[in-house]
């Protein structure tokens, strides 16, 4: 509705931008050059980040960026993922029958990349989304995945993607033997003031807005509630567009947007 009032050719601050349209912050760009690197190299990375600061959004930038004649990249999200669903579920994505015993599922899959990677000269990237919630045994089966080939070589790039708290999971003593083979550690935090700022003004810009909707005042209200968090951004600025088209409002200022938190986000 605020589309037509704002004369927006694209909707701002929706999770449909494509990648190529996100807001490139050093923090990032940065983050990608690492998972590009594990990617490449087939290591191990554990990625991580308070709630709603972009770590799914990060892992579909990767995903884009990655050369599809050089890369196949696997996704899974799964709290109550199993080590037999979990090798059952990178079977499906290639494309071949799953097996009931974990075992069997597992040699069946090192079979699946020894092909991939002979015939087809792919690499395989493997993330999963979600990770704090998996159980000791999932986590526990990693160095099992990763040990190749009397642990000779690594078979793929393992990507663990979830909220801060999986890395304090990691850190404790019974998860030393996992830690130990991790290769890259990657964290993304919310945006400071500026960035904000500048996150709102390359959403606006994507949307193809000509003239400036938020205040400065605004802008600082917006960060002041989101502390940075790009899923919060995006959520308070949507409604505060909400609200502006429905008040005639051309400019938003932080009265507006004090409005809209205690009427809509409280």
């Amino acid at each position: 509705m605020y589309e037509t009032f704002y004369e927006c050719t694209r909707t701002p601050f929706s999770r449909e931008i494509p990648t190529e349209e996100l807001y490139p912050s050093g923090m990032l760009e940065e983050t990608l050059s690492r998972l590009r690197y594990a990617a490449a190299n087939q290591l191990f990375a554990v990625l991580t980040g308070d709630c709603g600061t972009g770590k799914t959004t990060t892992v579909r930038k990767l995903r884009d960026s990655l050369d599809e004649s050089k890369f196949i990249l696997l996704y899974l999200t799964d709290s109550q993922l199993t080590p037999r669903h979990f090798y059952n579920g990178l079977l499906s994505q290639l494309g071949q029958e799953g097996a009931f015993y974990r075992g069997d599922a597992r040699r069946k899959l090192h079979n699946e990349i020894e092909l991939i990677r002979g015939l087809q000269k792919l690499n395989l990237v493997v993330v999963v989304d979600e990770a704090h919630l998996l159980n000791k045994e999932m986590l526990e089966e990693v160095r099992f995945l990763l040990n190749f080939k009397m642990d000779a070589m690594s078979p793929l790039s393992l990507i663990l993607v979830g909220q801060s708290e999986l890395w304090n999971r990691l850190e404790l003593k019974s998860f030393t033997a996992i830690r130990q083979r991790i290769d890259l550690r990657c964290r993304l935090s919310s945006y400071d003031r500026a960035e904000t700022g500048s996150f709102i003004t390359r959403q606006l810009e994507y949307a193809e807005i000509s003239k400036p909707i938020f205040t400065e005042a605004a802008i600082n209200e917006v960060f002041t509630f989101s502390a940075g968090a790009p899923r919060l951004i995006n959520k308070l600025c949507t409604n505060c567009l909400i609200y502006g088209a429905t008040g005639k409002h051309r400019l938003i200022d932080d009265h507006m947007v004090r409005l809209v938190i205690d009427g809509e986000m409280s």
